[in-house]
């Protein structure tokens, strides 16, 4: 394996921790809202986070670049601001990543929010606690493990994504070169050998990554259950 293959694998890792932290306080307030909301708009918010499930990523991914790059007025004042281009760097990478593996943390955290007692809600609001005290102090608490499930599925997603990378960063080494567009890269020079063990790698980490999922999903179960 070539050092910048390694670089490949590190950029990858960082880019999956990097959106998967910042969607945790991203998509919590939103997956509440969800879950408590009875706005007529909650159905349009909803299909527009799901909307990455059926979407192919380079459609995400055109539109992202037509939106973010430095001609139009989104990407032009990000430039101004920061003096970088959001298109074709590691900024737009965990832009585009946020809105692509969003879904992956929200709907999570929306089936655990929905599966807190409403009895604990009520206690709760009984012993004086405002909404947000609900929130912090009983709900988190009690869906830590849909926190769980949606960190492994946004890591994993993120480390698999490959067209939405390839239209918003393209294949710039140290900058936008992730694991999936290496492995492309070796197909295309018929580097079998160098493609298959990345490949390899990649299916065992998205095994392993379900069966955690699996596993935290069962003892819920099994809790419930109890």
């Amino acid at each position: 394996m070539t050092t910048s293959d390694l670089q490949a694998i590190w950029l990858t890792a960082l880019l999956a921790g990097t959106t998967t932290v910042l969607l945790v306080p991203l998509a919590t307030p939103l997956a509440w809202w969800l879950v408590r909301s009875t706005s007529s708009a909650r159905p349009v918010v909803e299909a527009a986070v799901a909307l990455p499930l059926v979407l192919p990523p380079t459609v995400l991914g055109f539109y992202l670049l037509v939106i973010l790059n430095p001609t139009a007025p989104v990407g032009a004042f990000w430039v101004s601001i920061t003096g970088q281009s959001l298109t074709f760097s590691f900024s737009g990478l965990v832009l585009a990543s946020i809105l692509y593996s969003l879904p992956f943390m929200v709907q999570p955290l929306a089936t655990a929010f929905r599966s807190v007692p409403q009895e604990m809600l009520e206690a709760a609001s009984t012993l004086g606690a405002s909404p947000r005290d609900e929130l912090i102090s009983v709900v988190l608490p009690a869906a830590r493990r849909g926190f769980l499930t949606g960190s492994v599925l946004t890591f994993a997603h993120t480390v698999g994504e490959f067209g939405v990378v390839l239209m918003m960063g393209g294949n710039i080494p140290g900058e936008t070169r992730v694991l999936s567009i290496a492995i492309y890269e070796h197909v295309e020079t018929l580097n079998y050998e160098s493609a298959h063990a990345m490949a390899l790698g990649l299916l065992v980490f998205s095994f392993v990554s379900l069966w955690a999922v699996y596993c935290l999903t069962s003892q819920r179960v099994e809790v419930v259950r109890g």
